[in-house]
């Protein structure tokens, strides 16, 4: 059988949620490529796998590529694995994916554990849509601009913070998605000080503050997704559109009628649209 590439999930605190397949794929291929060789001796040495280890993270990917994808063709398997959890969620190893993909190399995923679902699983928020935000960037001004981005998605999110950052970004959060705005708050999942609790956006500032121990470890946040409009009076806004688009655009016309209403531009412009389908 050729050589195949595996993306192997590994804990994020637990040593023990390692699943039974990843620790033979672990002892069964010939090297695992590692985020960091240290915190991975230690979850072989406790799952008794002797398998040599080899560093590829972000600084040296780009370059230990050619290398490894060498070894595959060669007939050598690896195993791909992070610190913690999926790799490529939040870590490196999409470039070393994408490389054994484009040279015909199998690529076959082991799941496991995984920080951003472990919390939605837990925290009480609706799970059914949701999007996986990742960490959000680390200057103010940039910050801003990417949780306006963000301020009216109806699904619920996921995002990591840094433990340096929680307080500054969740405050943040308050002054663009409102201090009502339901939160998950998930801290060193399956750690020996796990903290998970759901309370609004204003209360977690309060939470975070009194307690300096939730300003460390890793620490995922859930949020609810924006309310969509309710209670929207069609027959007004039908009404106003078609008045409006006796004069404008659809786009100035649903512009206006979005302001009044106080309602998302694209229902608007979506309506208006539809309205003058209906006299053509």
């Amino acid at each position: 059988m050729s050589a195949q590439l595996f993306v192997v999930a590994t804990p994020i605190g637990h040593l023990d949620d390692m699943t039974f397949r990843a620790i033979e794929v672990l002892k069964s291929v010939s090297i695992i490529a590692a985020e960091d060789t240290r915190q991975s001796a230690q979850l072989l040495k406790h799952h008794n796998i002797s398998t040599p280890l080899t560093a590829c993270h972000d600084h040296n990917e780009s370059n230990k590529i050619d290398i490894l994808i060498e070894k595959l063709k060669n007939g050598d398997s690896i195993a791909l694995v992070s610190d913690a959890g999926t790799p490529l969620i939040s870590d490196p190893g999409f470039k070393f994916v994408r490389a054994a993909q484009e040279h015909g190399i199998r690529v076959i995923p082991v799941p496991g554990a995984c920080a951003a679902i472990a919390a939605l699983s837990a925290v009480g928020l609706p799970s059914d849509r949701f999007s996986f935000e990742g960490f959000l960037p680390s200057k103010q001004s940039q910050r801003l601009l990417q949780l306006e981005k963000l301020k009216h998605e109806t699904q619920t999110l996921i995002i990591y913070e840094a433990p340096h950052r929680i307080l500054d970004s969740v405050k943040d959060m308050v002054s663009v998605f409102g201090a009502d705005r339901p939160v998950g708050f998930a801290r060193e999942i399956t750690k020996t000080f796990e903290t998970i609790k759901k309370m609004t956006l204003a209360e977690l500032v309060i939470f975070i503050e009194s307690d300096r121990n939730q300003q460390k470890g890793e620490i995922v946040l859930v949020v609810g997704g924006a309310t969509e409009e309710k209670d929207l009076d069609q027959e007004k806004l039908d009404k106003l559109l078609l008045r409006l688009l006796e004069d404008l655009s659809v786009k100035a016309a649903s512009q206006m009628a979005a302001d009044l209403f106080n309602i998302k531009k694209k229902v608007a412009y979506q309506r208006a649209l539809e309205l003058t389908q209906k006299d053509d």
